[in-house]
């Protein structure tokens, strides 16, 4: 029996995830928070649930590609402020995936995605000059990370739809396209590894998943290779602008399926 059969799937709809694996690997490399496309692409063809532990994996390659790529412009301050509250927000998801039915979490996504995308907006419209990643340090800056913390962790691991949060964290505080790349790939990587337990006791991991897993992940390769060709492509205010506008389009898509 072959993955295609074992998911019930046609060729067509295997095209389809195979061309979202595909974008998942540019968003890591390139444009990160494109990969909420890839998010509506496999909850439509796959079971909803189901659909978050087959994605996981395959985002996992691509954090693997994205780090090798970008690895020595990490900004490891900002992670170290980053990772207990994504902690507890990871906790908060568990718990939430345990009662919350797919209407509901869809809603609750969406509704934070374009609200960060609303307030990074206007921020950059307001602030007299763009913060530095430094500024992580200041009790200001504290409030923010455990802020966007807790929501990209809570994000995450409902949807697979922590890639914006963390995108409109990251450009609120002022980091450039490469430091902006390498942080989210180390970031991402991370949180994705420590998220496998909890999926899987949740049951969205098991053998079928990974047989499906191991059939998308060679999509990966070439969308990643693509991503780091067109990232030397873009300058720095297109670069903010796509990261804004597929934040927007994931929430929007959230909202309205």
């Amino acid at each position: 029996m072959n993955t295609m059969t074992l998911w019930h799937i046609t060729g067509w709809e295997f095209a389809a995830l195979a061309f979202a694996a595909l974008l998942v690997g540019f968003s890591k490399t390139a444009v990160s928070g494109a990969n909420t496309v890839s998010l509506a692409i496999f909850a439509a063809v796959l079971p909803a649930r189901a659909s978050t532990g087959v994605l996981l994996p395959v985002l996992i390659v691509g954090d693997v590609l994205a780090v090798v790529t970008y690895r020595r412009h990490a900004h490891w301050p900002t992670l170290w402020r980053l990772f207990p509250a994504v902690a507890a927000g990871v906790v908060v998801g568990t718990l939430f995936l345990m009662w919350a039915d797919d209407g509901i979490v869809r809603t609750s996504i969406g509704a934070i995605l374009l609200l960060m995308a609303g307030v990074t907006v206007w921020r950059r419209r307001t602030a007299e000059a763009d913060e530095e990643p430094d500024s992580v340090s200041s009790r200001a800056g504290r409030a923010k990370a455990r802020s966007y913390g807790v929501l990209g962790g809570f994000t995450t691991m409902v949807a697979n739809a922590g890639g914006p949060v963390m995108s409109m964290y990251l450009l609120s505080a002022g980091f450039r396209k490469l430091g902006f790349l390498g942080t989210s790939a180390f970031f991402f990587l991370i949180v994705n590894v420590s998220k496998v337990p909890f999926s899987a006791g949740l049951g969205l991991i098991d053998g079928r998943s990974l047989l499906l897993d191991a059939a998308l992940a060679v999509f990966v390769v070439p969308g990643a290779l693509f991503g780091k060709w067109a990232v030397n492509r873009i300058n720095q205010r297109l670069f903010e602008q796509l990261v804004i506008a597929a934040t927007i389009v994931g929430g929007l898509q959230l909202l309205l399926r």
